[in-house]
């Protein structure tokens, strides 16, 4: 009977696998585990258990107790983790105890870490891509900002890629936050010592057989930090890594407007999509250390804001309405419209897929998203209750020349 049980298992795992093609996915006790496909998961399931997110992780933080402290030389170690989301997250939330151990059937939790070699890295990547489809042969890369742990960061890109429906591979690149409020310049330091090691992150998956497009997400601080290994690369000879280059979205941008300008010339600005508020109060503080205004802070209702603004060439979202706390700068990823807008965007056939049907996350949104340059200041609209898929519906916000002329 033991034996019979044993044999169903195998076989249930294996239904898992033949059953969603581009993923990766096998079934655990109590446990879901997939590489993308995280709309599979959602699916018509009489009980809802906990489900895992494997992301790849890359980092120049040193292991154990040491995560704040760069590894020698700032050169990145590897792992493959396995976070488990709870089968009650809420879009926008990052579900942990407010006291006591974390519950997995309640809270976000490590499940498993397994550490690599750079060469396995490459296999395992090249083999999670192996056999995928359309856009879910794409990678996205999560670069997170000041003020952040490991645990920040993993359970950040995990709540990102179930919340977008991102049916491809999730990498995230941590560097060695202090995780502490003042430890502003220590955690500069630590961001620039990264560059290196990022633009390498970036080249390596461009390279890796059968990727579609490095999709990335950068967040405060890490919006510095990306500029900067894109520029390397450009200046380098790979201005769109080799044609592997998605959309750039930097959320909260911490950086100065004369600098964004520096990082951006050797670059194509179509590829860059910004997320302001004008009340993002870390961006404030910030900028009273810095001495100079932050790109993420700026206005487009003010003219003068506006102006400089346009003159990027990238596209900007005002997100300030949507703020969901008094800081006010987790609003891309913390308010549920804003991230279904990134799901858009990550999620959006490709021309030269449009023959090709992709099978996972088939409801994702494909509502057509405004074209560079130009910027959109409404707020988002929630989607009707009756009529909203699972992972919500995102309707598209008029561009501020539309506003203005009605």
């Amino acid at each position: 009977m033991r034996r019979k049980f044993k044999l169903l298992r195998a076989a249930a795992a294996v239904l898992v696998l033949v059953t969603a093609p581009g993923s990766a996915a096998f079934a655990g006790d109590g446990f879901n585990f997939s590489f993308g496909g995280v709309g599979a998961l959602f699916g018509g399931g009489q009980e809802q258990r906990a489900y895992n997110v494997a992301i790849f992780v890359a980092s120049t933080r040193r292991g154990g107790d040491r995560s704040n402290e760069l590894t020698p030389g700032a050169k990145a170690r590897y792992a493959l983790d396995f976070i488990s989301v709870p089968p009650d997250h809420k879009p926008g939330a990052i579900e942990r105890p407010a006291f006591g151990g974390a519950n997995p059937e309640h809270h976000f939790v490590v499940s498993r870490q397994s550490d690599l070699d750079a060469s396995a890295f490459r296999e395992q990547l090249a083999a999670q891509l192996s056999g995928r489809i359309g856009v879910n042969r794409d990678v996205l890369v999560y670069v997170h900002g000041f003020n952040t742990s490991l645990d920040d960061a993993r359970f950040r890109l995990a709540q990102i890629v179930v919340d977008t429906r991102f049916g491809g591979v999730p990498v995230l690149f941590t560097w060695p936050s202090k995780a502490q409020l003042l430890a502003y310049g220590a955690d500069k330091e630590s961001a620039m010592a990264s560059r290196d090691a990022c633009r390498k992150l970036l080249e390596t998956i461009a390279a890796t057989p059968g990727v579609g497009r490095v999709q990335i997400i950068a967040h405060s601080m890490g919006t510095w930090l990306t500029m900067e290994a894109l520029n390397e690369a450009a200046l380098s000879g790979s201005p769109d890594l080799h044609g592997k280059l998605g959309n750039v979205m930097l959320a909260a941008p911490d950086i100065d407007l004369s600098v964004f300008r520096q990082q951006l010339e050797p670059l194509d600005p179509s590829h860059f999509s910004v997320y302001v508020s004008k009340n993002d109060r870390a961006l404030q503080l910030s900028a009273s250390l810095q001495g100079d205004r932050r790109l993420g802070s700026l206005d487009p209702g003010s003219d003068h804001d506006r102006e400089l603004i346009q003159n990027l060439g990238v596209g900007v979202y005002d997100i300030s309405s949507l703020s969901t706390n008094f800081i006010g700068h987790d609003v891309y990823a913390d308010a549920p419209q804003v991230v279904r807008q990134i799901g858009a965007r990550i999620e959006k056939p490709r021309p030269a897929d449009a023959n090709v049907q992709s099978v996972i996350d088939a409801g994702a949104d494909r509502t057509p998203r405004p074209p560079p340059g130009q910027i959109t200041t409404e707020a988002l609209p929630p989607p009707a209750a009756s009529s909203a898929p699972a992972a919500g519906s995102v309707q598209t916000a008029a561009p501020v020349e539309a506003a203005a002329q009605k």
